[in-house]
């Protein structure tokens, strides 16, 4: 089954939502991420791009190492966060890379 965020993560909030987290993995990361629609990649590019945007700044985390994981360069990861400060706004582009930071110092 596909991973975004670390298993800690969801095990972290998993007694207090437990059927949320059981389709998380079920549906959301076992059946949408697993549709031969896109690569994973591509899903990643699209997730990525959308959690900034939104300004989900804790899913960023797990999704932009998943997105390493499926073969997004950390070059690509720069470039989708300057691109989206024209369209998102600044302060998300600006939290998105110290997020960024984060995560590639720990890759």
């Amino acid at each position: 089954m596909a991973q975004s965020q670390p298993a800690s993560a969801r095990d972290a909030v998993r007694a207090v939502v437990p059927d949320l987290i059981g389709y998380t993995e079920k549906w959301l990361f076992g059946e949408v991420w697993e549709r031969p629609g896109l690569k994973k990649r591509d899903r990643s590019l699209i997730v990525v791009a959308t959690l900034i945007a939104l300004g989900r700044e804790r899913q960023l985390v797990g999704h932009l190492q998943r997105a390493l994981d499926n073969g997004v360069t950390k070059n690509e990861i720069s470039e989708i966060i300057t691109h989206l400060a024209f369209y998102a706004g600044w302060p998300a582009a600006m939290t998105a890379a110290q997020i960024a930071k984060d995560v590639f110092e720990r890759s």
